[in-house]
């Protein structure tokens, strides 16, 4: 018992300690109660370490990786490939007279994170660089359309445009500004501007109506036709989707995509290479917050309402967490990863309570067993084999 005791007193103090730091906020009963889940917590991530360490347990997860590899060899036959995107492609477009409005509206809102993970996969994914403060930019995006056509009149079309080019240029100046920083001192500065934005959302009365927010934003419309069902919003974001992934497919295979990952990998080596380190920044940067924008201004012509709220560092922390659960720098893999955080909180709404604890789960499960995210890139992928087997 006193061997037991000895072994577990860090653990033992450690609850103790946050408990009674909880006991100003939780009471008596709800602090014990969180000291109490600390001490099972970290005991269950012993084991969990324990058994993942184990011979017999290695052995099986080399085996479900053999499996897993042999299955994407078979995906990645071009016959496969046609075969499987075409009969995607008929399950998406045939999607909203298979399931009622309720869910057509959820496959709305997980295009426009598709988009929003796709945006912040060419900044944290392609070019490594950690940007906190990217939910601001789909705030920039959406308060234009908001302002614009409440205020002057200015309709959906143009407004996409106008939108996307503010929070581009929101974007390259916070480049500019960032360009000399790196890892947490450049998250930070991030996290900052989207904190300065969300201020201005908040005070600026006169202009962003502060936390009421602005009402009655008209829907797109193309001639007399006007988008209003949810199969139009649908399809309208299935386009939106389609054509970002072909032009971010496209700067991932050209000269600009291998730069951005020249940089990520090392500045110093890119640069001797001829990179122009400065350009490449600002440029991953401005794409990604124009991305943004462009989502921005189809949530706030599909809600028609827009406040503060809907753009907090939650959602950041949402987005970014499509992109490692799906893998830096895959787009196959970001899409995947906004599917699965945006459907399956949905069909399990009865544990939403416990949706920040699930993250949080999948997040270290995903450190631990696949680091380079479901579907890795094969870039990424060959690196961390190769640190692997320094090691």
């Amino acid at each position: 018992m006193e061997k037991v005791f000895q072994k577990r007193y860090k653990i033992i103090f450690l609850s103790i300690w946050s408990g009674l730091l909880l006991l100003p906020f939780l009471g008596i009963f709800n602090s014990a109660l969180a000291a109490g889940i600390i001490f099972s917590g970290i005991l269950l991530f012993q084991v969990t370490q324990r058994i993942v360490t184990a011979s017999s347990c290695r052995d099986t997860f080399q085996q479900i990786n053999v499996r897993i590899q042999k299955i994407e060899t078979v995906c990645k036959k071009k016959g496969v490939q046609n075969a499987l995107l075409a009969a995607l492609l008929l399950l998406l477009v045939t999607a909203p007279f298979l399931i009622n409005n309720y869910y057509t509206d959820i496959l709305i809102i997980t295009g426009i994170y598709v988009i929003l993970a796709l945006g912040l996969n060419i900044v944290v994914g392609l070019a490594g660089l950690l940007d906190l403060g990217y939910i601001a930019f789909y705030a920039i995006g959406a308060y234009s359309y908001g302002i614009l056509n409440t205020n002057f009149g200015i309709p959906f079309w143009p407004a996409i445009l106008i939108g996307g080019t503010l929070a581009g240029i929101a974007g390259m100046i916070l480049g500019m500004v960032t360009l000399r920083l790196r890892g947490d001192y450049l998250a930070i500065v991030t996290l900052g501007f989207l904190m300065i934005v969300h201020l201005m959302l908040n005070n600026w009365d006169t202009v962003t109506r502060g936390p009421n927010g602005i009402l009655g934003i008209k829907p797109p419309a193309i001639g007399g036709f006007t988008f209003s069902e949810p199969a139009h919003f649908y399809y309208l974001i299935l386009l939106f989707d389609i054509i970002a992934i072909f032009i971010i497919n496209r700067l991932n295979n050209s000269r600009i995509g291998r730069a951005w990952i020249a940089i990520r990998e090392d500045e110093i080596a890119a640069s001797a290479m001829g990179i122009n380190i400065t350009t490449m920044k600002i440029l991953a940067f401005t794409m990604g917050a124009l991305w943004a924008g462009i989502a921005g201004v189809f949530f706030a012509g599909r809600y028609a309402f827009i406040s503060p709220e809907s753009f907090t560092f939650l959602e950041t922390v949402l987005v970014l967490s499509m992109v490692v659960l799906g893998g830096m720098g895959s787009i196959a893999g970001v899409i995947i990863g906004a599917g699965l955080l945006i459907i399956l909180p949905e069909v399990f709404r009865g544990f939403q309570d416990y949706r920040m604890l699930a993250f949080g789960g999948a997040m270290v499960l995903m450190m631990v067993f696949r680091p380079q995210g479901l579907i890795g890139n094969p870039r990424r992928k060959i690196e961390l084999i190769n640190e692997n087997s320094e090691q």
